[in-house]
């Protein structure tokens, strides 16, 4: 057994006593394997292991690993942008990544939109909360949200599925699941409003159990998986 496919086993494992903790289905959470730095060989060891839903933070370093799964003819995998979005990169998320989490103004979801070809699916769209209100992270404030949401709403060429955030770090346990309590109540109340919308992406290794409880329908994991991050080989993504 190779160590990602061990990690995966321990990270499922996690999420469904977390689940369990809070009267929840295990299978109500998706797991979220954060592949960014990593080569498409680890990337093919997690899919050997099973796992299916991907996600980078690099436009070009994802569109490689899109391209070369699909060129080894898996076809059968979800990839997630999870990285802030320039304008300028909106163009190549809209062609090659199945769901964007960090719409966070018109403008992009607009082009997102317009930028998305006619023989595929809508692109699956998540607004970017800024729950911690901090100055350094992307994202609306929940004010803005019901604006956002509307406007997302009535694009032809993406589909509003729900919210991410990364809250500030906490280490208490409590304050983590008041701040992903927050991230809940609005989610519910965007699923009264919109029926495309089912996606709650929140929490990470450190506040997991937290979300979880909150009512996170994804998590997204990456060290726990994959191991410590080479940002110095970052762009190496070849088998």
């Amino acid at each position: 057994m190779s160590d990602i496919t061990h990690n995966l086993a321990q990270v499922r494992e996690k999420i469904s006593a977390a689940a369990q903790r809070c009267g929840r289905a295990s299978e109500d959470v998706t797991l979220l394997a954060v592949s960014k730095t990593k080569p498409a060989s680890a990337v093919a060891e997690a899919i050997a292991a099973g796992q299916r839903a991907f996600g980078e933070n690099y436009v070009q370093e994802g569109v490689e690993k899109i391209r070369h799964f699909q060129d080894a003819g898996v076809r059968d995998l979800a990839w997630h942008f999870i990285g802030p979005l320039q304008s300028n990169k909106s163009r190549l998320v809209a062609e090659h990544f199945d769901w964007c989490h960090t719409v966070d103004r018109p403008r992009i979801a607009s082009r997102l939109s317009e930028q998305r070809p006619a023989h595929l699916t809508p692109l699956n769209v998540l607004i970017q909360i800024n729950i911690s209100d901090e100055q350094s992270k992307s994202g609306i404030a929940l004010s803005e949200l019901d604006a956002l949401a509307a406007h997302i709403a009535a694009l032809p060429g993406v589909q509003l599925r729900g919210l991410m955030a990364i809250p500030a770090p906490e280490t208490e346990y409590d304050r983590q699941f008041a701040v992903a309590r927050k991230m809940a109540v609005a989610f519910d109340a965007l699923k009264q409003r919109y029926p495309t919308v089912d996606t709650l992406s929140l929490g990470m290794t450190d506040d997991m159990d937290a979300a979880i409880a909150a009512g996170s329908t994804m998590v997204r994991i990456g060290t726990a998986i994959f191991g410590a991050r080479d940002y110095a080989a970052r762009p190496n993504v070849n088998l």
